[in-house]
């Protein structure tokens, strides 16, 4: 049983401000310095213990948490708190050396040798025995200490194992699932190139130098990677769930990581929480899609942003600085979509080690009189300040955006019509179209409630599950509109092609069928040229021949041997629409296309801004909490119109007409 939402808000009490801390790295003669530069720079909770398996445990019959005891007392003193981890991701040197069936095997089934971290097989009993002794021991000690906040589960879960401790626990897996071999041959497709099994025992999990191309394998065995991890997740958790009831749990999620299923993840969790690091040249929408992605896992839930660097990373190919501002501007970024704390990676460069180049707010140097460490101090005030007024608000998005882990493998697996499929930068695409016109947007899942939702975006989606055209259906009869794109309704959740063709069982609401489908090379276009004169716009990557049945033309093709075929559709649905884009179009026609949706459904956003000034309400009660964000480096001039605000961020009144730094954040509030 999971803590609710509202008691994990009122367990917080407030938006925390912190960082990532390794205490165990340095000589104990730098903590008290270290308290006292966490209090002048507002630090109010720190993650502890993430790595720290080997200082916890020197050997399996020895425990050594002096270190930590004395961490833990001096947090509480300085009035910080603990987000105290398990530190299960890094097994330790002894435990590898004793136990080496804990080692995972690589995509070759070779066990792999010690090093790096989450090098453990998820199956392995020894690995979930010595991991949840650790957290045992660790809950017991700390179940009643004053400094506890939260239970952090291991860190950042991540990659796949294929020993055969995992082959034949996915092989029992595979017979609860399916039943009989039959059942498992008939939806894997088993007779192409004479792959039938004829015993269970046959099954291996996939294997770059065996099978890699059964795509219903593939699919089962993400599937029961996901709970394979999932379960490393929940046994710690189970363990301190009995010891510290009302305490919540969770782990730090990757955005959109694709070897694991974060939304089967979130029913498992109290509350989210994630580490974002953008990729270098990626624009505000999209960290902000990123954030909303996090913030659908539990349903529009508040999540916890628990990494981000506070100057530079350090893994990408080159790793520029955090401009002035910006490390506040996208701190308050993920405050506007959903996060209840704002949290860095790390507090202190380590000096050696793969991480000692990376950011800190507190540099080699040791300083405090430095850039990054103002501008954290000033968020960590500015937090302060605002106290539990933003704690738990949510959105009230009208347009919901389908994303699916399941779709996004098999989509990937599928050998063509093109190799790169584009799933993530295609959902993103159509995101930022409403990004773009301040629209609030939910991302939702194929278990979601579409019912709560105007418009259902759902790009590219090739995998269609049971229930999920039936619901959509339900959404669009009673008035809803449905918008999916080229490669849609393609397979069932096994990976088997619809034995109906093309788009499935999104046939019917749809009103089309698709009769074949041309990939384009990276140099070729088309065009989508509009049937009310209106112009054309470019479209690339595939283009879908399709034939109209009650669908009504809104778009067609403009060059090759389909010129004249339908590009972009509409059909009359119940009270609602369904469009179709056959192509990837350019970004101008998603911006056209979904104004005319927004004003179809008098969907309005919260004010209308030039470009790159972002402005979004999160809600909390009656009160709407206005996000006021400029992205652009130069000041820009925004209009208030005829209502009257005060700035939680300066307490002060703001009417008409207000100029906006750049950089710059505005939270405000409807003056009383």
């Amino acid at each position: 049983m999971s803590i609710s939402e509202k008691s994990v808000s009122e367990k917080f009490g407030r938006v925390y401000h912190g960082s990532d801390y390794n205490p165990e790295q340095w000589p104990c003669a730098v903590w008290p310095e270290d308290f006292r530069l966490m209090q002048e720079a507002g630090i109010s909770a720190v993650a502890v213990g993430v790595f720290s398996w080997v200082s916890l445990q020197p050997a399996e019959d020895k425990f050594t948490f002096d270190w930590l005891d004395e961490i833990m007392d001096g947090l509480a003193t300085h009035g910080i708190k603990a987000m105290l981890a398990t530190p299960s991701a890094a097994q330790p040197a002894w435990m590898s050396q004793h136990y080496p069936t804990i080692l995972r095997s690589d995509e070759q089934g070779i066990r792999r040798q010690r090093g790096g971290r989450t090098n453990y097989c998820p199956n392995s009993p020894d690995y979930r025995r010595l991991s949840g002794n650790m957290a045992r021991a660790l809950a017991e000690r700390y179940k009643d200490h004053p400094a506890l906040l939260l239970w952090h589960i291991s860190n950042e879960y991540a990659g796949t194992c294929t020993c055969e401790t995992c082959a034949a626990r996915f092989r029992e897996w595979l017979q609860r699932n399916y039943g009989t071999l039959d059942a498992m041959n008939a939806r894997w497709w088993t007779p192409f190139w004479s792959h039938t099994f004829t015993d269970w025992s046959q099954v291996m999990p996939p294997l770059s130098n065996g099978e890699m191309h059964m795509h219903g394998l593939n699919v089962d065995y993400f599937r029961f990677m996901t709970e394979s991890q999932l379960a490393c997740y929940t046994n710690e958790r189970d363990i301190i769930r009995a010891i510290t009831p009302d305490v919540p749990i969770t782990t730090n999620l990757m955005g959109t990581y694709k070897p694991l299923d974060y939304r089967q993840w979130a029913k498992e969790m109290d509350i989210i929480t994630w580490d974002c690091y953008p990729s270098p040249g990626q624009s505000a929408g999209e960290i902000a899609f990123q954030h909303d992605l996090h913030r659908g896992l539990k349903d529009g839930q508040s999540f916890l942003l628990m990494e981000q660097t506070p100057s530079s990373q350090n893994w990408q190919p080159v790793n520029a600085l955090k401009r002035p501002g910006v490390l506040r501007l996208w701190s308050y970024l993920a405050m506007a979509h959903g996060a209840d704390s704002i949290s860095y990676f790390q507090w202190r460069r380590g000096r050696g080690g793969s991480e000692k180049l990376h950011g800190a707010v507190i540099e080699h140097s040791g300083r405090s009189d430095t850039r990054v460490f103002r501008e954290v101090s000033q968020i960590g005030a500015e937090l302060k300040a605002l106290g539990d007024v933003v704690l738990g608000a949510r959105g009230d998005a009208k347009v919901g955006l389908l994303f699916d882990w399941d779709n996004w493998h098999a989509l990937d697996d599928a050998i063509g019509p093109v190799r790169n499929k584009r799933y993530v930068d295609t959902i993103r695409k159509h995101y930022l179209a409403f990004y773009r016109q301040n629209i609030p947007v939910d991302i939702v899942f194929p278990d979601s409630d579409f019912s709560r939702y105007d418009i259902l975006v759902a790009p590219m989606l090739y995998m269609v599950k049971q229930g999920v055209a039936e619901r959509i259906e339900a959404m669009v009869r009673k008035g809803g509109t449905f918008v999916t794109t080229y490669f849609s309704g393609i397979v069932d959740e096994t990976d088997l092609a619809f034995e109906n063709g093309y788009p499935g069982p999104l046939h019917n609401v749809l009103g089309i069928h698709v009769e074949e489908i041309d990939a384009m090379y990276e140099n070729q276009s088309n065009s989508m040229v509009m049937s009310d004169g209106s112009g054309s716009y470019a479209c690339n990557h595939l283009a879908d021949l399709l034939h109209t049945e009650s669908a009504h033309v809104l778009a067609t093709y403009g060059s090759d041997f389909y010129q004249g075929m339908p590009a972009l559709t509409k059909n009359a649905f119940g009270q609602g629409h369904a469009y179709y884009l056959a192509s990837d179009p350019d970004p101008a026609l998603l911006d056209t296309l979904y104004a005319g949706m927004l004003n179809e459904h008098r969907i309005e956003p919260p004010m209308h801004t030039p470009p790159g000034v972002e402005v979004t309400v999160r809600r909390k009660g009656e009160q709407a909490l206005l996000f006021m964000l400029n992205h652009n480096a130069e000041a820009v001039t925004l209009h208030l119109g005829a209502h009257t605000y005060r700035d939680l961020l300066t307490n002060a009144t703001l009417q008409g007409q207000i100029e906006v730094a750049g950089y710059g954040v505005h939270i405000l509030v409807a003056h009383a």
